[in-house]
């Protein structure tokens, strides 16, 4: 016997879209914190490696001020000074903090951009203003912006996403609940506190659907 399978309604396809669609805008909410808090520590490394060149650079000259009345202490701790100095320019010259915190700060704005595209698409869904089709295109065009970010991205680390994480006060990584993601919504579309059924047909019975 031969099984047909039923398409689904234009409610099923809407519901099982939102679920996608909310789980992307989780994501990215975590990405853009993230980016976010990579900026943050980054910017702190670079105030305090140039503190420390500042306050090595001190040391450097009261030393060999002081290497002048021939005293043996003075000079061993400019040699090390200027060793831990050079280090640290060096490093600076190599991996620039203020640099990487401001292609962070970038592609932060990039992902907020993104963020709230995603948050109008949702709010759109619960109004009951797009179909299924339109939310297809949307969210498709949103994956192509999201692409083209993430190939000229500067990379996270383990540190910063456990701070964005602790920011969001959320546990999961890949995978959020309906109340992680409502955490992040307006209340007016959060599942907690509406039927999407509900909205959708209101929606279109106000349209004249």
């Amino acid at each position: 016997m031969e099984q047909t399978t039923q398409a689904p309604t234009e409610y099923e396809a809407i519901r099982v879209l939102e679920a996608q669609i909310r789980e992307l805008y989780g994501r990215v909410c975590y990405t853009h914190k993230t980016h976010e808090k990579m900026a943050e520590s980054r910017y702190k490394r670079g105030g305090t490696l140039k503190f420390i060149q500042i306050g090595l650079s001190a040391a450097v000259t009261v030393g060999a001020f002081t290497a002048v009345f021939e005293k043996s202490w003075a000079a061993i701790i400019t040699t090390c000074a200027s060793a831990i100095m050079t280090g640290v320019a060096a490093y600076l010259k190599n991996t620039d903090p203020a640099s990487v915190a401001q292609r962070h700060r970038a592609t932060a704005a990039e992902l907020w951009g993104v963020r709230e595209a995603y948050l109008s698409l949702l709010t759109d869904i619960v109004a009951g203003l797009v179909s299924s089709q339109d939310i297809q295109q949307r969210r498709d065009d949103l994956h192509d912006r999201l692409s083209a970010i993430y190939k000229t991205d500067p990379a996270t680390d383990g540190t910063a996403y456990t701070s964005a994480k602790k920011g969001l006060k959320r546990q999961e990584e890949l995978t959020f609940s309906a109340s992680e993601i409502d955490a992040f919504l307006p209340e007016e579309i959060r599942l907690s506190t509406r039927s999407l059924k509900e909205a959708i047909d209101s929606a279109h019975k106000a349209q004249g659907k």
